[in-house]
């Protein structure tokens, strides 16, 4: 059973930065993407940003040049940097694992993603 716990949100004024992380558990099988979505009220889940097995990197436009991606294979964590936070940010924000997922931005589609974490809630102030 894979266990992913991601931590690291909070409230922040806008401009500033947050570092999340996603720690995960209990691999049986090789994991081929990784990703971070989020979702604010009243709004459909979105996919952020997305890892595949090669390192290659897709992100949403609304957050590229401000947020990256990265693992530490060896420690089993997903990271998420963000900078320059807008208020428009502010959301719960997942870590999600898929043992197969497509190619290029298709890895930002939440349907490929087998497991999910609980959440960590980021909020950006004016």
């Amino acid at each position: 059973q894979v266990h992913l716990v991601e931590s690291g949100g909070g409230s922040v004024q806008s401009g500033g930065s947050l570092r999340l992380s996603c720690a995960a558990s209990g691999y049986t099988y090789i994991k081929y993407c990784m990703g971070w979505f989020r979702q604010a009220p009243g709004k459909e889940r979105e996919g952020v940003a997305a890892v595949n097995i090669d390192g290659r990197t897709e992100y949403a436009d609304s957050v590229k040049g401000r947020f990256t991606i990265s693992q530490d294979n060896a420690k089993n964590t997903l990271s998420l940097q963000m900078d320059s936070l807008k208020p428009e940010d502010t959301a719960m924000y997942y870590c999600a694992e898929a043992p197969l997922c497509g190619n290029g931005l298709e890895t930002l589609l939440s349907d490929w993603y087998t497991y999910w974490g609980q959440g960590t809630q980021v909020t950006v102030s004016t």
